[in-house]
């Protein structure tokens, strides 16, 4: 069905019946009773007193790179389409207000073209800017909730705008306060807070040989962000060839002493320490072990380059893509006794 198209000059964009399958990076073929596309932050409140969503169910969605649909949504997605990047430079930070619908790659890439450090670790990063607190990204090292200064949202239960500085953003390990209470707060900008003085993070496994194999010895920003896209390129599958939402399993945490006996048992399988007595274990590694890396059935699979990531091959469904992740999980957690985890928030599962 078309977008209403009186409600376009309201600052929001409503379609019915509205097919998901481009708004997913998974590429599932599910559909939604309502769409909500935000192109004005002052429209919200107008929005959710709209007579056809008064009573809807609510989802909130950025470009769809951390979402399976494993049926229909019976509801309203709401999204950000909303745009725009401020300088609030200051003489020891450079700090920079962002709209919820920037892509977070576009930023990155940005950042680093005005001559800002920090985010060069989470360069090709799929997803929205304002996506990015929720799930707290983050690779090769580095996470987003280092940076960030402020999110601005707008509170759907009590209907007007609020922001938290840092420490109310309760950022953990791919984890954060909106994540775990998902449909309540519509975040509608963040403030990021890069430093001036920069050092290289490149400890994380692969950096440093992807900077030699660069032919760097003294790397700049750039050239760890280079190094990292050409990782994640060469590991990770492109969504825009192969239906995926990047790592399906956050790598797990567990104590210390469930580490060190699997550790004697499987000298091989990589291990990092954790916050307090914890360690965290590749996901990855235990999937392979498992025998899974490359499997496919019907057009579900794991992929071939890198065992974290489900795939979708072309028509697969979001239930039988969670089918697969399931038997996934139970057989990691019968051979190690370790239970993996979902990195995207799984819809109708």
């Amino acid at each position: 069905m078309a977008p209403d198209e009186s409600a376009i000059a309201s600052g929001f964009i409503l379609t019915e019946n509205a097919t998901l399958r481009d708004r997913n990076t998974l590429r599932v073929d599910a559909r939604a009773a309502w769409l909500a596309e935000v192109h004005d932050a002052a429209a919200i409140p107008g929005l959710l007193e709209h007579p056809r969503l008064r009573d809807c169910p609510r989802l909130l969605l950025g470009e769809g790179s951390n979402v399976l649909f494993v049926r229909d949504f019976d509801g309203v997605i709401l999204s950000m389409k909303t745009r725009g990047v401020e300088r609030l430079d200051d003489d020891t930070y450079a700090r920079i207000r962002v709209a919820a619908g920037e892509r977070w790659d576009d930023l990155v890439r940005w950042t680093l073209a005005q001559g800002h450090a920090g985010l060069e670790n989470l360069i090709l990063i799929p997803g929205s800017t304002g996506a990015a607190p929720m799930q707290n990204i983050g690779a090769y090292g580095v996470e987003v909730g280092e940076f960030i200064e402020s999110v601005e949202a707008f509170d759907l239960g009590e209907h007007r705008e609020v922001q938290f500085d840092r420490a109310a953003c309760g950022f953990g390990y791919r984890d954060s306060i909106f994540k775990r209470h998902p449909d309540r707060w519509l975040i509608t900008s963040i403030t990021l807070r890069l430093p001036r003085e920069w050092t290289a993070r490149i400890e994380y496994a692969g950096v440093q040989d992807e900077l030699r194999r660069l032919g760097v010895s003294r790397p700049a920003p750039v050239h760890v962000a280079d190094a990292v896209a050409s990782l994640r390129t060469r590991k990770l599958p492109d969504p825009a060839v192969i239906g995926n939402a990047g790592s399906f399993f956050k790598n797990p945490l567990v104590p210390g002493w469930q580490a060190a006996a699997l550790l004697a048992e499987h000298p091989g399988l990589p291990c990092w320490p954790g916050a307090g007595n914890t360690s965290k274990l590749s996901a990855a590694w235990l999937i392979e072990s498992c025998g899974f890396k490359g499997l496919r059935e019907g057009d579900a699979g794991i992929s071939n380059r890198h065992a974290l990531v489900l795939v979708n091959h072309g028509n697969a469904s979001g239930a039988q893509l969670w089918a697969l992740a399931q038997r996934v999980r139970d057989a990691v957690h019968a051979r190690f006794g370790v239970l993996l985890e979902p990195e995207p928030r799984v819809i109708g599962g």
